[in-house]
Parts: C-alpha cells; sequence; structure tokens
C-alpha cells in the first residue's frame, strides 16, 4: 500500500476511533456498561466496513483508474447499506445497548466520511500525468512542426 494511501487511511481512522472513544464514554455515561458495549462495537464496525472499502477504493484506482468514481459510489452505497443490515440484525440484541449501538454507527459514519474528504482535500495527489515520465520527447505540433 503506498504511503498517501496509508496517510490517508491514517487521516480517517483515527479521527473516527476518537469519535468512538467519545461515544463509548457517553454511552458509558447514560446507557451504562452496556452502552459502553455497544459504542466500541459500533466504531469497530465503521472502521473495519470503512477500512475495507477505502482500500478496495484505492486499489481500483490504480488498477482501473476509469472506474474509481463509478466504484467509489457503488462502494459507498453498499457500505450505507451493509450498516443499516447491521442494525436491523442487532436491533434486538441483548449483548449491548441498542440505541448506543446505532448513534455510534451514524456519528462514526459521518466523522469517517467528513475526515476522508478532508484528507483527499489536504492531499497533494497529481492528477495530470506529466509527458517527461514517458521517457521519449513530445511530438511538435503545431504550425512549426
Amino acid at each position: 500500500m503506498p504511503s498517501t494511501d496509508v496517510r490517508t487511511l491514517l487521516h480517517t481512522a483515527v479521527p473516527t476511533l476518537v469519535a468512538g472513544a467519545i461515544a463509548t464514554v457517553v454511552s458509558g455515561v447514560v446507557a451504562g456498561g452496556q452502552g459502553a458495549i455497544g459504542a466500541v462495537v459500533g466504531t469497530l464496525v465503521v472502521v473495519l466496513f470503512m477500512g475495507i472499502g477505502l482500500v478496495v477504493l484505492q486499489r481500483t484506482a490504480k488498477s482501473l483508474p476509469q472506474l474509481f468514481q463509478a466504484m467509489g459510489l457503488m462502494l459507498y452505497v453498499a457500505e450505507l447499506l451493509l450498516l443499516f443490515m447491521f442494525m436491523a440484525l442487532f436491533k434486538n440484541t441483548t449483548l449491548f445497548e441498542f440505541k448506543a449501538f446505532a448513534f455510534t454507527i451514524v456519528g462514526a459514519t459521518l466523522v469517517w466520511v467528513a475526515a476522508q474528504a478532508r484528507a483527499h482535500m489536504k492531499a497533494k495527489i497529481l492528477y495530470v500525468d506529466d509527458p517527461s515520465d514517458k521517457g521519449s520527447k513530445p511530438e511538435k505540433t503545431g504550425p512549426s512542426a
């Protein structure tokens, strides 16, 4: 994984984990130990799903750049559907407090998306191919050719 990809992953995962820690403390105070467990599980689900999605998206960008935008849109829709499915699956669980779990998933997802947008805006990624990288001289065009 190139260093820019790792940097993007760190710049998105760290704020999400911080938000998850805050959600864990708040949920622990409001709903007790079950709320804290729900917040931890919700944070881990978001970091796992979104992290895998980011890695898949970065690999797609490297191998098939023409599909990057469509793949990104499809990936985010799939991630949101999977998160909703997780919330529906654990709706009646007694392992942890469901409301803390659900609110943490929503909050952590919003933090992840905002942090990813910020990391992408701050990254210095070239979006134009440099013709000097081809190894040959560019052809002359125009009236003097």
